[in-house]
């Protein structure tokens, strides 16, 4: 018996039903559309069990899942590598078309190559989109076509060629749902994924708290912040609603959401920034990489009240302020000369908005290493930026309860640790 042609919709990072670019030019295909996420062991497999972005995921996959259910649809949840569920998909469908988004990162670039390899193999053809920016890879460039790695002249161009397309186009997937393959998938639990439920959960977003942006957006103890990130990260919002919202709302979060794009463009133009500095002339720098000082950092007990309370919230919510990231940031570069790397790497666990390109270009920025980056002179004095933004101490005392009963000495004095940073810098950069 001949099996039913259809178009397969590969959810990635853009968990949302309406305004998806990919979803929309496969509604409108000529075969009926069946959508599939997988659980990417290539990626699940250093994680820990109780990761709660996994949590997030499923949660979210649940209500699309639902939504598909009232037109008499579902979502197929697969585990495994992505190419071998893949292999299953051709053995299991007659797979005339698959469509997706695009994705930046190394990792995701490699994959979809073997994946459009393995569709042409078996006569099905690929469509890739843009989706997660307004401007992907190479689109604002210099005058000779090369990256900018100045985030002032990138945001100007981006500016300049947005006004020629405001406002975006929004695609209404929401007129062609009927187009989706009818079917009643089974929908897996997070524990037979093999995880678990975390008691850490992903804030929806607001963005009715960031109408003042501009002039609260560095005091932490201020619930000010949209909580976006990890719906960015995810794809549960798009991009182009955010953007055509905060284009007439709010210029500094436009210019937020144009930094995310400098990041991933440069994270493709310039994928060595993941293992190595984009400036190879602080290779020289000797860390101290000391293990009992990035302990103290990782738990919150370095005796920087600012510093310490950065890192509670962190492990505690997944979430830090913004202000308060580069100052931990800082600290754990400058003031205990330890590689941006291990800082990086432990941001990655924790956060809820885990975002390669921005998590390796800001510890890069903070490090002095990376593009349009801090001079390596320039040390944030924790002390300072707590008078500066938490005066009161109202964000201290939120994150650490026994700030009143008397806190510990400061675990290094910042002027001895000042000096000997820039030291260790101007040593270490290569002429």
């Amino acid at each position: 018996m001949t099996k039913q042609q259809v178009s397969i919709f590969w959810f990635r990072r853009d968990l949302r039903l309406e305004d998806n670019v990919a979803l929309y030019h496969a509604l409108q295909s000529e075969h009926p559309v069946i959508p599939v996420f997988i659980f990417d062991t290539d990626i699940l497999n250093s994680l820990p069990k109780n990761d709660a972005r996994v949590g997030f995921i499923h949660e979210t996959l649940q209500k699309i899942n639902s939504q598909l259910n009232v037109i008499g649809s579902s979502l197929l949840i697969k585990k495994g590598t992505a190419i071998e569920v893949w292999k299953s998909l051709f053995d299991e469908f007659s797979i005339s078309a698959v469509f997706f988004n695009k994705d930046y990162e190394p990792y995701a670039i490699k994959r979809d190559l073997a994946i459009a390899a393995l569709a042409k193999a078996n006569n099905a053809v690929c469509f890739s989109f843009k989706d997660q920016v307004v401007f992907e890879e190479l689109e604002i460039t210099k005058p000779d076509g090369l990256a900018y790695t100045i985030y002032t002249p990138y945001k100007n161009k981006w500016l300049e060629k947005f006004k020629f397309m405001a406002p975006l186009q929004e695609y209404v997937t929401l007129n062609y749902l009927s187009n989706f393959h009818k079917n009643n998938f089974d929908f897996l639990t997070l524990q037979q994924i093999g995880f678990e439920e975390s008691n850490i959960k992903v804030v929806p977003h607001n963005l009715t708290q960031i109408s003042n942006y501009h002039e609260t957006r560095d005091f932490p103890a201020i619930d000010s912040t949209s909580y976006l990130s990890p719906h960015l990260r995810f794809g549960t919002v798009s991009i182009r609603k955010l953007v055509n919202w905060a284009v007439n709302k709010n210029a500094v979060f436009l210019s937020e959401l144009i930094w995310r794009e400098f990041f991933m463009q440069i994270l493709f133009s310039f994928p060595k920034v993941v293992t190595h500095n984009f400036k190879s002339a602080y290779d020289g720098i000797q860390w101290r990489n000391n293990e009992e000082d990035f302990k103290r950092w990782c738990t919150g007990t370095t005796g920087y009240l600012m510093v310490d309370a950065g890192m509670r919230q962190l492990n505690e919510t997944g979430y830090m302020h913004n202000r308060v990231r580069m100052v931990v940031a800082s600290f754990l570069c400058k003031h205990l000369l330890i590689n941006w790397q291990w800082g990086e790497a432990y941001f990655a666990e924790k956060l809820l908005d885990y975002d390669l390109s921005a998590n390796v270009g800001n510890w890069q920025w903070a490090a002095g290493t990376g593009c349009d980056a801090a001079p390596y002179f320039r040390v944030f004095n924790p002390d300072i930026q707590l008078k500066k933004f938490d005066e009161k101490g109202i964000y201290i005392r939120q994150w650490i309860p026994e700030f009143d009963l008397g806190y510990g000495q400061p675990m290094i004095d910042h002027a001895f640790a000042r000096d000997r940073a820039v030291a260790a810098y101007k040593a270490g950069i290569l002429k």
